[in-house]
């Protein structure tokens, strides 16, 4: 196994498999001595951009209606 030029290196889909690291996986790279290892990056401390926009939501619906209403009104054609 090489490190391309632009410090790229493949993992082999066997081990990718045996990790659970399946595309869009987040990793992060941790120097142990003289060895990298590559872990799942553990869940960031600060929520992102979509939790956060959907916690300053969550609550402030002013449309007076029940749940049923909604869905009442929603499903009427």
């Amino acid at each position: 196994m090489r490190i391309s030029p632009s410090g790229q290196v493949t993992i082999p889909a066997a081990l990718r498999e045996k990790a659970g690291l399946t595309p869009e996986t987040e990793v992060e790279i941790e120097l142990d001595g003289d060895a990298l290892r590559i872990v799942k990056a553990r869940k960031p401390a600060t929520p992102g951009r979509g939790e956060q926009i959907v916690e300053h939501l969550r609550g402030r619906a002013t449309a007076g209606m029940t749940t049923d209403e909604i869905l009442s009104m929603t499903r009427e054609r």
